[in-house]
């Protein structure tokens, strides 16, 4: 079953941070679409201000512009609220190597001051964005939770600390946390642009300009490509697990693996572009190969993904299409 057929007290709250980026944005979308209410709180740091403008005459969604990092912003966006999904974060390894004191300062600090307020506010469920990163140089294939290595970068770091203060606020204080371990997350809005945007909308954007990509290392570096749909199906179901899961860490993706030169190659072939990619040097802090291991996910949270790599990239290409 997927996350539309899940039912939630009629006037439920959703308090979703980080709500004009990516994930978040498609997780207001989904909530309203699904009759609930829905504050969205950002900064506009990295999020858009399209994303808000796309939802904000929505009688049921309100938007604080604020920052996570201002902990009286994080006690009055909780007021009311049944549910938090917090998704605002500083995203990017190699960014989080340039900039260690800003990623402590958001990822961490920020994210402790949303539990806190959480807690203080008697919220219902904490669901909280980790990553496949927190894996670090562990080489063993799927990645399971409880089988980590060492770290190899800032941002993982943050992310690894995260889920410490999740562990911790569920035993000391008895708030359900939920840590989602995202995998490689695609879909629509997500932002094909800059220094630091994520591979498969950069690939797009530059092959529908006929611009010729950069694959960093030599194309067999792969990856567990999550599509968005998986991401909000997990959160929502999140919201309604036990207390006996809660205070953990799952992997959410779709338990597959994909080689960067051949997502390239599909890409080219999708969009009937007959263009040679160049190879750069590999990203610092990058891991060589993940693919996650989803049955803990599946068993605790009722979790089962519907759509596939090959599902997803077709619904992306066809947004990018339109929107680019």
């Amino acid at each position: 079953m997927g996350y539309k057929q899940l039912v939630f007290n009629k006037d439920s709250l959703f308090l979703v941070t980080g709500g004009a980026g990516f994930i978040g944005s498609n997780l207001c979308e989904a909530i309203l679409n699904m009759g609930y209410r829905v504050r969205c709180l950002d900064n506009l740091s990295t999020g858009k201000q399209e994303n808000v403008d796309l939802l904000i005459d929505h009688t049921n969604y309100e938007f604080i512009k604020g920052d996570i990092t201002d902990f009286d912003t994080c006690i009055s966006a909780c007021e009311g609220v049944d549910f938090v999904l917090n998704q605002a974060a500083w995203g990017s390894v190699p960014r989080s190597i340039e900039m260690p004191l800003y990623y402590e300062e958001v990822n961490i600090c920020g994210t402790l001051n949303m539990m806190e307020a959480a807690r203080q506010k008697g919220i219902k469920k904490f669901v909280y964005a980790s990553s496949s990163s927190v894996y670090g140089d562990h080489p063993v294939l799927p990645k399971k939770e409880g089988q980590e290595g060492n770290l190899l970068s800032p941002y993982a770091l943050t992310k690894r600390v995260d889920e410490e203060y999740g562990k911790l606020y569920y035993k000391l204080y008895g708030l359900d946390t939920y840590g989602m371990r995202y995998f490689n997350v695609f879909g629509r809005r997500q932002d094909p642009n800059g220094a630091y945007a994520a591979v498969i909308p950069k690939f797009i954007k530059q092959l529908l300009n006929d611009e010729q990509p950069t694959i960093n290392g030599d194309g067999r570096h792969s990856r567990d490509f999550t599509y968005i749909e998986n991401v909000i199906e997990a959160n929502l179901k999140a919201c309604q697990a036990s207390h006996e899961a809660a205070g953990q860490v799952y992997n959410i993706a779709y338990g597959g693996r994909e080689y960067l030169i051949d997502i390239y190659h599909t890409l080219t072939s999708v969009l009937g572009k007959d263009i040679e990619p160049k190879f750069g040097p590999n990203r610092k802090g990058d891991i060589k190969h993940s693919n996650a291991d989803i049955s803990k996910a599946r068993e605790l949270l009722g979790y089962d993904p519907e759509y596939s790599f090959e599902d997803g990239i077709k619904l992306a290409i066809d947004w990018y299409k339109e929107n680019l």
